[in-house]
């Protein structure tokens, strides 16, 4: 990096640490993943503590530190505290510990206090939607999908809900839609048409659906311009996307919201049609 460390913003430096990750060592590329997971606790921790919950020696996220252009960790600690005050969305981990301690309570319990903390967790998701999403990503999505032929929809697993929902969204609005659901091990004939003149939405949050991953740079190669939904700059549907959302500190698994990824769709497919007015 060419840049003065110091003078580099907290985006600059998630977008080199995902530049860079392939050419990391296995420990650099972990330590990198963490990082870019949890980077609240780099930003308030010391070395000692981020190996730790990082799971490798402080030697290590020095050696990471060096990796990237820095003198060393209190260098690049700086940058992960410029995001602190600039302001971020409260974490979701941290809502989530909250939950799990309030669950052993009989308060936790009752289901009427079950759906007042998912509700709350949704409304949290949105802000930090609304705080990540660009103006400019959504307008650059919005003409890809406007120049389109055929919509080619991927998102299995855990994301075919948000892809299912807009293809319903994208069908009632007159669009073509090439819904990439992999019914009878299908997928690839299913996406076999799919050219420079058509467009590709991929959705897929960790654990990445292996179809997904295995599929998508197979669509990228063929130059089909590609919008991607995803948890994190290491996604494996990132590469070669025109534009990447990313839907950041998705909660567990078995407590994840898919309100966040929901509401993005529904944006993109009625600002498609606005536009075509």
């Amino acid at each position: 990096m060419n840049k003065a460390q110091g003078a580099m913003s907290y985006d600059e430096l998630r977008g080199a640490i995902a530049q860079r990750h392939r050419a990391l060592s296995g420990r650099l590329q972990q330590i990198a993943e963490f990082v870019l997971d949890h980077p609240t606790d780099v930003a308030l921790g010391t070395v000692a503590e981020v190996a730790q919950r990082s799971g490798v020696p402080p030697s290590a996220i020095v050696r990471f530190a060096h990796a990237l252009g820095f003198g060393g960790f209190t260098e690049m600690q700086q940058v992960f505290r410029s995001r602190l005050v600039a302001g971020v969305a409260p974490s979701y981990k941290a809502r989530l510990a909250r939950m799990k301690s309030e669950e052993k309570s009989v308060l936790g319990r009752q289901p009427a206090a079950v759906l007042s903390r998912f509700v709350s967790e949704a409304q949290s998701s949105l802000v930090a939607l609304s705080q990540s999403v660009h103006a400019r990503e959504l307008d650059t999505a919005t003409a890809i999908l406007a120049k389109a032929r055929d919509i080619y929809l991927l998102g299995l697993g855990g994301s075919f809900p948000v892809a299912i929902h807009l293809a319903y969204v994208l069908r009632k609005l007159g669009r073509r839609v090439v819904l990439l659901d992999g019914l009878g091990g299908s997928i690839h004939e299913q996406s076999h048409a799919a050219t420079t003149e058509d467009a590709l939405v991929a959705i897929s949050f960790r654990n990445y659906y292996p179809d997904t991953a295995r599929l998508f740079p197979e669509l990228v190669a063929r130059g089909v311009p590609t919008i991607s939904i995803t948890d994190s700059l290491l996604s494996p549907i990132v590469e070669g996307a025109r534009v990447v959302f990313e839907i950041q500190d998705m909660p567990e698994p078995a407590l994840r919201t898919l309100v966040a990824p929901m509401c993005l769709v529904q944006a993109m497919a009625i600002s498609l049609d606005l536009a075509a007015d």
